[in-house]
């Protein structure tokens, strides 16, 4: 993958260095870019390691993952976007059992910057947050540098 590479995680392993980081969880905690599968779907996540665990956004809830990837290193941005829209280098994270694109993106939310799923032919970011998944139409895209 260009500018960057995939390391599979679980609850039982530790973590990688140089992650890409994504945001900041409600009690400070860093949170990192990852994936993880789920009803056949390769779901952008949140990786937060001071929980030793990943979360998706699926289905109207934020779902515990306990096997999940982290994306090391990497020369990324992250571009404003709103309503579904991906800009030109965004990197694809994962896809749906249908075969569509999904990406990562990241909002400011309830004293956080979350990362998501942007799921374009649904218009908007879903992130996972406060065991729900809440939907935005204004946030920033991970793309490459």
């Amino acid at each position: 993958m260009p500018g960057g590479a995939w390391q599979s995680c679980s609850t039982d392993s530790s973590f990688p260095t140089k992650m890409v980081r994504a945001g900041v969880d409600s009690d400070g905690s860093a949170i990192y870019v990852g994936r993880a599968f789920h009803e056949g779907d390769m779901v952008p996540a949140k990786v937060v390691p001071s929980k030793n665990c990943a979360f998706i956004a699926y289905g109207g809830e934020e779902i515990l993952k306990e096997e999940f990837e982290v994306m090391r290193s990497g020369d990324f941005v992250w571009e404003f976007a709103t309503n579904g829209a991906i800009p030109v280098g965004a990197v694809e994270i994962g896809k749906t059992s249908e075969g569509e694109p999904l990406y990562m993106g990241r909002a400011l939310y309830s004293g956080t910057q979350t990362p998501g799923k942007i799921h374009p032919s649904h218009g908007c970011l879903y992130i996972p947050f406060d065991g729900a998944e809440v939907s935005l139409t204004e946030y920033e895209v991970l793309c490459i540098k």
